[in-house]
């Protein structure tokens, strides 16, 4: 194997760094820079024209940190197209839909499985994703839950456990027995496979009470938490994910004042997930009011075939800066490093020395042009650890 070697990424017109330390504003503007990279790391930011072993000519583009996508369930099979035409026709969002994805997903094969992840991972490296998490919750027994997250392993370190999204139709009924279940038997299946456990805390899928026992189940076999909170209407899941220390609550829709309170007095990230509003056409959650309190927020694409079936970072930022009254500033670091704070990784979405050297190259001068040109593919080259990413797999 050969030694590594200083990767100079130069003539960089603007890099946003993420680090007020070292450049302009809270995103670390440097003008006219020069990234070194080294063994997968970033090792200096400098002027343009710094010295290296090999050299990447970016003319004057902007460079950005790679996106990082906090909440996704890219491993699934089926199509659930017919639905989105008819709540685009005026039908209502309900969770029920997931099962039509759950039966799709047991049907289809390992090879066909990771066939379609590898194909919408490529599809998010290409839209500057270089970080992704990776939810199960369409198998829904112990052995399609533990394939499922099996699958996820080799494309992420973050696979999250979410056998809580909904209760599946043999358990039809019996919510409680389902829980017991996903408990026990399902979460030692799934154990060697999931970073993370995570429920849908919603009328419809599971109350407080229910996502406790499968958080606390999680928490105690060394998994972190996360938890989908607060998406269909106002509820418990907000101030539960804060009370057991969740890394993330997902959605925040509808927040009350107490449920900003307490996320402004915590470390637990506020997730907006705006392309899942855009597709269920339910109302915009208001980030102005969350960031205005203090609280941490970042942006996920909730990659989903059922209510987001997006890999698309820049249409979430687009989102944020129209509809969640985001500033592009803050939108960009709730994409980049307010996803990183929500998978507790310090050293992703930032642009710093000891970072890993994940960026994208924007055809573009500025990061701006992600809000000022939407539905551009602006995305020139994604690296991740300083190689490039966005080409297809094999």
């Amino acid at each position: 194997m050969s030694a590594p070697r200083a990767v100079v990424v130069d003539r960089i017109g603007l890099l946003v760094t993420n680090d007020p330390t070292l450049g302009e504003g809270p995103l670390g503007i440097v003008r006219d820079a020069a990234l070194v990279v080294y063994d997968g790391r970033v090792v200096a930011v400098e002027r343009a024209g710094a010295v290296g072993d090999e050299r990447i000519d970016v003319d004057g583009r902007c460079v950005i940190p790679g996106f990082v996508d906090s909440h996704t369930h890219l491993v699934f099979a089926g199509d659930r197209g017919d639905e989105f035409v008819a709540r685009m026709a005026g039908a209502p969002y309900a969770a029920g839909g997931i099962r039509t994805t759950v039966e799709a997903t047991r049907a289809a094969g390992d090879d066909e499985l990771l066939r379609l992840a590898l194909a919408r991972r490529d599809e998010a490296a290409r839209a500057g994703i270089t970080t992704l998490e990776i939810k199960s919750g369409y198998g829904l027994t112990s052995h399609d839950e533990a394939r499922c997250l099996h699958l996820a392993t080799g494309l992420t370190d973050h696979t999250t456990f979410l056998g809580a999204h909904v209760v599946p139709a043999e358990f039809e009924g019996r919510t409680d027995d389902y829980v017991h279940h996903v408990c026990t038997d399902m979460l030692d299946a799934v154990a060697p496979h999931a970073r993370w456990i995570d429920a849908f805390c919603e009328v419809g899928a599971f109350d407080a009470d229910q996502c406790r026992a499968v958080l606390t189940a999680g928490m105690a076999r060394g998994m972190g938490g996360r938890l989908h909170a607060n998406q269909l209407g106002h509820g418990p899941g907000v101030r539960l994910g804060v009370e057991l220390g969740c890394a993330s609550v997902d959605h925040c829709t509808y927040l009350s004042d107490a449920d900003v309170e307490a996320l402004a007095a915590s470390d637990t990230v506020a997730t907006f997930l705006p392309a899942a509003d855009f597709s269920t056409r339910q109302p915009y959650p208001d980030a102005r009011r969350v960031l205005d309190a203090g609280a941490t927020v970042a942006l996920a694409t909730n990659c989903n075939p059922g209510s987001s079936y997006t890999t698309s970072m820049s249409f979430c930022i687009a989102l944020a800066v129209r509809d969640l009254r985001m500033t592009i500033d803050e939108a960009i670091r709730a994409a980049t490093v307010g996803g990183a704070a929500a998978l507790r990784r310090p050293d992703l979405g930032v642009l710093r020395p000891a970072a890993r050297a994940d960026l994208v190259v924007l055809d573009a001068p500025s990061y701006t042009h992600l809000v000022y040109r939407p539905g551009v593919p602006l995305v020139g080259a994604t690296y991740s650890a300083g190689l490039r990413i966005d080409r297809p797999a094999g």
